[in-house]
């Protein structure tokens, strides 16, 4: 791999007695797109902030370009940022919002104007150039934000959050043009988010944290079918973890789990399998989430310990799983995810 654009190198951050961020060693390739993925109070944000300047690291060091910027102030950084509550001027249009952080810079107005028209057109706002950010909707807001960040051309860019004021429709069309935009104007990128959806569709690499560090680093694909730790498996996704000692046989540990999409189910009594009832059906559109409780030797269900299995809509019909049906459980091989020793122990 080439030398990284953007690294992170041992930056640790205590506030007093409290750990903010232990260790934390990220390199980013020019280009590229990471989310900083985990639950509240990990250290994401704070993590974003120190790459802005706004927090000094308490150990370590940020590069850019191989350059040492730990020392630097914000306004010297030369990246773009953007926040969840788009912390635009209400009393400034669309156009004097993008406009305001070229004033004062060695740009004729002429230079201005381009630049402004041309980032208004990227975000496919032109047309609402006049409004001012209370005509707009929060989607155009947040584009708008998203326009002022990109104008000076950034060394790279900075998102805090930035879908999560959303409603779930607007956030998935702007989610791709995000994307589109970071892609056509090849602008490293680090966005901060809890929302797994958003990681996982938007990231060219994932660091997934917990507990002020940083617990796997890998494309979605990876984190989803790799993960390196239960909390990473049940963070990420659905996830069963196996354990008991069921009929058909798995791992009395909890070192042993599988996705509910890769459960095969079949007719009762059609396979080795387990034996299962349905507990529970739910219809999320284009698939049923179900709840098996598997039914141990003789017939007695199996406590408290509930499957999750996600099937089609087809095979839901066909299998006739309806709540109480009985049913047959198969774990494919290739799709378990084994834990280590050392995984489970730090989980």
């Amino acid at each position: 791999m080439t030398q990284a654009y953007l690294s992170i190198q041992g930056v640790d951050k205590s506030f007093g007695s409290f750990s903010a961020l232990k260790e934390i060693n990220i390199d980013i390739q020019k280009n590229e797109f990471i989310c900083l993925l985990g639950p509240s109070g990990c250290g994401k944000t704070t993590l974003l902030r120190i790459i802005a300047g706004l927090e000094k690291p308490s150990h370590g060091r940020i590069t850019v370009g191989g350059r040492d910027i730990t020392s630097l102030p914000p306004a010297q950084r030369n990246f773009g940022m953007v926040f969840q509550s788009y912390a635009l001027f209400p009393n400034l249009t669309a156009y004097q919002n993008v406009a305001y952080g070229l004033q004062g810079k060695k740009f004729s107005k002429k230079e201005i104007d381009d630049k402004v028209r041309e980032v208004l057109s990227l975000v496919d706002l032109t047309h609402l150039h006049d409004r001012y950010p209370a005509q707009l909707s929060g989607g155009q807001q947040q584009r708008i934000a998203l326009a002022r960040a990109i104008v000076l051309s950034p060394d790279f860019l900075l998102l805090d959050e930035p879908l999560s004021a959303l409603d779930a429709k607007v956030r998935i069309k702007l989610r791709e043009q995000i994307c589109d935009l970071q892609e056509k104007l090849g602008i490293t990128t680090v966005m901060v988010t809890h929302d797994q959806e958003e990681a996982l569709t938007m990231a060219d690499r994932i660091v997934v944290m917990k507990n002020a560090e940083v617990v796997q680093i890998g494309t979605p694909e990876q984190v989803y079918d790799e993960p390196n730790s239960p909390f990473v498996a049940d963070f990420i996704g659905s996830i069963n973890f196996l354990k008991g000692d069921l009929q058909g046989g798995y791992s009395s540990q909890r070192n042993l789990a599988v996705r509910p999409e890769h459960i095969r189910l079949s007719a009762p009594g059609s396979s080795s399998g387990i034996q299962a009832i349905v507990k529970h059906v739910e219809f999320r559109g284009a698939f049923y989430r179900l709840l098996l409780q598997p039914i141990a030797r003789f017939g007695i269900e199996h406590g408290d310990e509930l499957l999750t299995v996600d099937v089609s809509a087809h095979i839901s019909h066909q299998l006739g799983l309806t709540k109480h049906a009985e049913v047959t459980v198969e774990f494919p091989q290739e799709k378990m995810i084994t834990f280590s020793t050392e995984a489970m122990v730090g989980a």
